[in-house]
């Protein structure tokens, strides 16, 4: 494993700045002398209430529309402000103590690129910076206002390896890397390992949808790779009634753990919340106990902790749902949101008071489609978490202290235990 000691203990709480503070979409794009990327800096005691240890950001950088049409990586949006407000949010999240991870986006880039203006205009130079030839110059996708970077050319290595490096210096933590997949494996060997020479610490994180997780971090040099995999388990066996396909992905989880830790999410910029992808509200909690119990480095999108609702769906604008404008803290929330914030807080503390779960890996105690117990374990710890979605009451024999659960008292030592009707709990196992 290549990750930074720091990230054992690494929680993030994932914005997308551009709809955070309502520069995109607008009817009128603000100005740099607004200073809206300044707003963030409002809520990171919020981060840190809730129990973040850094706070994950989207695209900052100059673009046409929703920052993945990149039009200059070296300089701040100006509908989000300027270097002095990436200074200012970098500075007060690490005066508390957080962490700052940034997205960048090398597989492609918008049509305002100046390399790509300068192509179209007959530089040959600057088309080689693009996979096709000038008139059919691949996309990404299939979006026109995409275009694909060449990695097979040094310069745009070089290019890479200057802007990743520029934002570590002015300091940035790490780098969540868009559209990882879709670039090839030996572009990131020869990037990362030079943006390392300078910044040892620095962690780097691709986006991975599907595939080889391990052969891709391993090719790559990645520290991680989002885990779409889990994902993808967690909503659909809590709606579907088959914990037989979670037990299938966490057996898959421990085999990455043996080479990286991913990154583990229940939600992101780019899916549908947790509290309108689940059939039952009541199973929001069970996605909640998976995350923070399982091996992974959890990441929170904003929002989530408070039940946000929003739908993405496959339009034009199609993202603005899941990417809402943030006003002021604190957020007015009711009776459910209050009640799921403190749940995020006391499983994240839960979590700190348990640092081996950062690598833990789990086993079945028994699994049928509507109930599950697992064990999860490091370090010579485990704790046993029992989920239910049944509309019966579950039976669970095992013995040992009543960390936590709906409807049971924390910290009651029992010889078996009732698992409520939608239920969960966390056990810490043992007769002493």
């Amino acid at each position: 494993m290549t990750e930074p000691e720091w990230v054992e203990h690494a929680i993030w709480w994932q914005i997308y700045p551009l709809g955070f503070v309502g520069a995109f979409p607008a009817d009128v794009d603000p100005g740099p002398d607004e200073h809206r990327l300044r707003r963030v800096i409002d809520w990171l005691d919020h981060a840190i209430t809730l129990g973040a240890s850094g706070i994950a950001l989207g695209p900052v950088f100059a673009s046409r529309t929703h920052g993945y049409d990149t039009t200059d990586h070296r300089r701040i949006d100006p509908r989000l402000g300027d270097d002095s407000d990436f200074d200012a949010v970098v500075g007060a999240a690490h005066e508390r103590g957080l962490r700052v991870l940034l997205d960048g986006v090398f597989n492609h880039v918008g049509t305002d690129f100046p390399a790509y203006r300068a192509a179209v205009d007959g530089d040959e130079d600057a088309a080689r910076w693009f996979r096709g030839r000038p008139g059919r110059f691949h996309t990404f996708e299939g979006h026109g206002e995409l275009i694909t970077l060449n990695h097979n050319n040094p310069t745009v290595v070089d290019y890479t390896v200057e802007v990743m490096s520029h934002w570590l210096d002015r300091g940035a933590d790490g780098w969540r890397l868009d559209a990882a997949y879709a670039v090839p494996q030996r572009f990131w060997s020869q990037v990362l390992p030079r943006v390392r020479e300078a910044h040892p610490q620095a962690w780097f994180v691709g986006e991975v949808i599907h595939g080889d997780y391990t052969g891709m971090v391993t090719q790559a040099g990645f520290d991680a790779v989002t885990q779409y995999e889990l994902w993808k388990a967690i909503w659909s066996s809590l709606n579907d009634g088959n914990f037989h396909e979670l037990n299938w992905a966490l057996r898959r989880h421990n085999e990455f753990l043996d080479c990286f830790v991913p990154q583990t999410f229940i939600g992101n910029h780019d899916v549908t919340r947790i509290a309108s992808k689940l059939d039952h509200p009541a199973h929001v909690a069970h996605a909640v106990v998976l995350l923070m119990t399982l091996g992974g480095v959890p990441t929170i999108y904003a929002g989530d902790e408070f039940g946000f609702q929003g739908i993405k769906e496959d339009r034009a604008g199609g993202d603005d749902a899941v990417r809402p404008e943030f006003g002021s803290p604190p957020f007015p929330a009711d009776e459910t949101g209050r009640e799921l914030f403190a749940l995020h807080q006391f499983l994240i503390g839960l979590r700190r008071r348990h640092p081996w779960l950062h690598t833990a890996r789990t086993k079945s105690v028994s699994v049928d489609n509507r109930g599950f117990v697992y064990e999860t374990r490091g370090d010579d710890r485990a704790l046993v978490v029992a989920l239910n979605i049944d509309d019966a009451p579950m039976p669970l024999d095992v013995p040992g202290l009543v960390v936590a659960g709906s409807g049971a008292p924390p910290q009651e030592r029992v010889q078996r235990a009732e698992v409520p009707a939608h239920g969960w709990l966390i056990l810490e196992p043992g007769t002493k």
